[in-house]
């Protein structure tokens, strides 16, 4: 469940949320959740994307299972599996997800590894007190070279089972290899820029702030061109970063709703090379299935709620650096904003974040004909980041003393980035706002916050991954609670994706696909939440619409929810 950036009572609120710290005491539990249609048998909870398609081929067809395994008390406590390879010549894997559960309990964050590299993110709908069912099945086929030898498979899903929390997660994980005659690229060579405690069974993850993410790497000398991709979620009070107030002005409603959570809205995830800036990410603004208002979700998750997209870049433009046979220092950052106690310019700042941000990477090497014996020169870099703040607080006389009524803020930002070398160049360009505002003394809150981005990687070894990418990625987010006990509210959400890719001969962690895509998706609705003692209730209806085009053909579905029921479906 959501619980706006200003309230002090975040903590709790969010726990309804996929994170790692033990939840406290929820506001809505799911076997108490009302409705005059809850179904009998297990609900199903879908998210709305295009079906992958399996190839088949006599070469091979061979599905295996992975893990069968439920997730009860489980925090810290990970599955540990062994992956062996099938015996047959394949070059496609996509796997499948099937997980059931009932009672009560939050949506859980969770990621899947192959020894120390994580190859997937998801999270978990949350259960009704007659249980739910959801599958997701996703192409992981970028990393053939890993499922090509034996492998540690860890997958972690963080979960509480007691008297209180009482929705285990029964998983079922299966893995389809089969021949894609059409041989999708992928990379030779894969190195994680994670901890690396996958010999010990533990899952390879770091938590920002707190932890220093940075690894030494060294890269053979016949790489002809590499990309980097990034895992980042925020959680506990960093889940809603979107929705955080200026720090300057954390103390406006201290007499009425406490302390409001800082730091600001705008967040960008930095990927540094040896100290040097090799590219940004600014992130989308996931929902999970307890956000905002756990109404909204079923039986319809929000946008890659499943399926968390990684963020990539091309660092080919370093590679006359790398290839020196020499150990490089990779690090992934996030940052916040410090907006320096008032209007204007504010500066970016990895002491600007809240707990807490979950983030791993990988770096996909690819091999080429020769190794190389050139010069070892960094490439030209060149990148210009302005961020800029306004804040206004408006007052009401009462006669006596006036307090604080009102809160309106807004934050922009613009960075542009290249590197270039005569290995390639990887160029771009960033677009950020966010108006936000507070009323009722705190009590209402809304935000409309716009991303938008291109990049483009020209690799001169390698053309065919020569690519450009757009996106947008729009949410308006409001809601207005009945008064300072947060039990009783009314929100608002409309927020979508957009994805042009003139696409890779590999499978992109960003795109989810290989080629060229174009991604269409907007979800919108209102929502009712209560929380009264023995009544917990929450209603919810949502218009979703999703269309894709990729591998050269269209799908588009639209839906529409009110409350368990999906009264309007239709696919082409």
């Amino acid at each position: 469940m959501h619980l706006q950036r200003f309230v002090l009572l975040a903590s709790a609120l969010h726990a309804v949320s996929a994170h790692r710290q033990p939840p406290k005491k929820p506001l809505e539990a799911a076997s108490l959740f009302q409705s005059a249609a809850a179904p009998a048998s297990p609900l199903p909870i879908i998210q709305l994307y295009k079906p992958v398609s399996i190839p088949k081929s006599p070469q091979c067809n061979v599905q295996q299972t992975l893990m069968v395994h439920t997730f009860a008390s489980s925090y810290g406590v990970p599955y540990v599996g062994q992956y062996t390879p099938p015996d047959c010549d394949f070059n496609n894997v996509v796997i499948e997800w099937t997980v059931t559960s009932a009672g009560r309990q939050f949506d859980r964050l969770a990621e899947m590894y192959l020894g120390d590299i994580e190859v997937w993110r998801t999270s978990t709908a949350e259960p009704t007190a007659s249980g739910i069912i959801f599958r997701y099945e996703k192409d992981l086929s970028m990393y053939l070279s890993l499922w090509k030898s034996p492998q540690k498979l860890i997958f972690e899903l963080d979960n509480v089972y007691d008297s209180t929390y009482t929705g285990a997660f029964n998983t079922t994980l299966t893995a389809t290899f089969s021949y894609n005659s059409a041989k999708p690229a992928h990379a030779d060579l894969i190195l994680p820029i994670t901890p690396q405690l996958g010999a010990s069974g533990q899952r390879s993850i770091f938590t920002l702030p707190g932890d220093s993410a940075t690894v030494q790497q060294t890269f053979p000398r016949n790489i002809s061109h590499a990309t980097v991709s990034i895992a980042a979620t925020g959680q506990s009070n960093e889940e809603f970063w979107y929705t955080n107030a200026l720090q300057s002005d954390i103390h406006t409603f201290e007499s009425t709703v406490g302390t409001l959570l800082g730091y600001g809205p705008f967040r960008e995830v930095q990927l540094f090379i040896d100290d040097m800036m090799a590219g940004v990410a600014w992130p989308f603004p996931i929902i999970f299935t307890g956000g905002i208002a756990p109404g909204f979700w079923r039986p319809v998750v929000g946008i890659d709620a499943y399926d968390l997209r990684e963020y990539e870049i091309d660092i080919t433009p370093f590679l006359p650096y790398l290839l020196d046979g020499k150990p490089h220092a990779f690090s992934i950052r996030v940052v916040g904003m410090d907006d320096n106690e008032g209007n204007g310019p504010a500066t970016l700042s990895e002491a600007s974040i809240n707990s807490y941000w979950l983030v791993s990477g990988k770096i996909f090497l690819f091999y080429g004909d020769e190794s190389y014996n050139g010069t070892h020169a960094a490439p030209t870099i060149s990148t210009s980041p302005v961020v800029q703040t306004t804040s206004n607080i408006g007052t009401t006389n009462n006669g006596i003393n006036s307090t604080n009524s009102t809160l309106s803020y807004s934050v922009t930002a613009k960075r542009t980035y290249s590197a270039k070398s005569s290995f390639g160049s990887w160029t771009q360009s960033l677009d950020y706002s966010n108006t936000g505002f507070l009323g009722q003394g705190g009590l209402a809150s809304s935000n409309i916050q716009k991303t938008a981005g291109t990049s483009a990687a020209v690799v001169n070894s390698a053309p065919d991954f020569s690519n450009t990418l757009s996106y947008t990625y729009p949410i308006i987010a409001n809601t207005t609670y009945a008064s300072a006990n947060f039990s009783i509210f009314n929100a608002y959400v409309d927020y979508g994706l957009k994805i042009s890719s003139s696409g890779r001969p590999d499978v992109s962690t960003y795109s989810l696909v290989s080629g060229p895509m174009n991604l269409d998706e907007r979800q919108f609705g209102e929502a009712y939440y209560s929380s009264v003692p023995n009544s917990s209730y929450s209603f919810g209806i949502m218009d979703r619409k999703f269309k894709e085009v990729s591998y050269g053909t269209p799908y588009s579905r639209h839906v529409k929810t009110n409350n368990l029921t999906i009264t309007y479906d239709s696919t082409a």
